[in-house]
């Protein structure tokens, strides 16, 4: 039996219970036409979007591609910068170029962020202040996120463009984002969507099986590299989607999801400032 708390949680994350197969391409036009509609009320002429190898980037980056493309029909100058954005060399860099493949962005380009990250976590020093190993390479990976969306700011600044975002339900129910790192952007297209409404969307897209069935990560941790998404939240993202759509879940997932959405709060917030 659905939970008052589940319906509430799904409710304030806009979750979209009502798309279903059979309704992909429908959904793919509306959320074509918000990223149309964000772009001309800005002004701006480009998109900007970090592209990984997941299917996340390659759901909303296609979107993305697809949505400039219309643009210029209907005489919007419009384009979409794909953006590579390692940290070194990416072990799975042959999946971000095919995502590239498959978008086909207007523009492609490379900021290795290893300069970056590594020149700030090697200024940091704080008498007194000894972090394990572990809180430091947490800590790094934090800033590895945040020196992402740095690059694609000032790309964006370049280009008067937009960044984009791929921010979807199940990941912000978890919260399992970096605040003011991949949480940042100026539209967020894939907002509301499940783990699996998103996959359903790439493969409507005609997206490689591979890159659609791949598993989740953020791969942040130097410690841990390549960790799955789930092992991470403890339980699977077919669990996650099942809460947000309504359906019965285990207490011990339930208790999971409930709790990290509590936890994480504050970065779905805006910053808080004193009472008038």
């Amino acid at each position: 039996m659905t939970s008052l708390q589940q319906n509430t949680i799904a409710r304030e994350l806009g979750i979209d219970r009502q798309l279903k197969p059979g309704g992909e391409q429908t959904e793919i036009a509306r959320r074509v036409g918000f990223i149309k509609q964000v772009m001309r009320e800005s002004g701006c002429k480009s998109l900007v979007l970090g592209i990984s190898g997941g299917v996340d980037s390659l759901t909303a980056g296609r979107m993305c591609q697809l949505a400039v493309e219309q643009l210029r029909d209907e005489d919007y100058e419009a384009r979409f910068i794909g953006v590579r954005l390692p940290y070194k060399t990416q072990a799975d860099e042959q999946d971000a170029q095919a995502s590239l493949d498959f978008i086909r962005p207007d523009l492609i380009t490379t900021s290795n962020i290893a300069a970056c990250v590594d020149g700030l976590m090697d200024s940091i020093a704080i008498d007194g202040l000894e972090p394990s190993a572990e809180l430091t390479d947490f800590a790094k990976g934090n800033v590895k996120a945040r020196a992402r969306m740095l690059a694609q700011y000032a790309i964006a600044n370049f280009s008067n463009g937009l960044v984009v975002g791929t921010d979807h339900g199940a990941e912000a129910v978890m919260g399992f984002f970096t605040k003011f790192g991949d949480g940042a952007c100026d539209l967020a297209p894939l907002s509301g969507l499940t783990k699996t409404q998103v996959r359903l969307l790439a493969e409507a897209m005609g997206a490689p099986t591979h890159l659609v069935r791949k598993a989740p990560t953020a791969d942040l941790e130097d410690l841990a590299p390549g960790k799955l998404d789930e092992a991470a939240y403890g339980c699977t993202y077919e669990d996650i989607d099942a809460y947000l759509m309504g359906e019965e879940v285990s207490p011990q997932v339930r208790q999971i999801i409930e709790h990290a959405y509590l936890k994480t709060a504050h970065k779905r917030a805006l910053p808080r400032v004193p009472a008038c």
